[in-house]
């Protein structure tokens, strides 16, 4: 489980706890981010 916030221009990605990840420039580019976060995880 993740959550997006919009951030000065920008999206913010956190996990579940509310860690930050990771920020991108919208959100298609952090929804693809996410996915490779998330294969690389695995």
């Amino acid at each position: 489980m993740y959550s997006m916030r919009y951030v000065y221009g920008h999206i913010q990605v956190y996990d579940w706890r509310g860690n930050f990840l990771f920020s991108a420039d919208n959100e298609r580019e952090a929804r693809e981010e996410l996915m490779d976060y998330e294969e690389s995880a695995a």
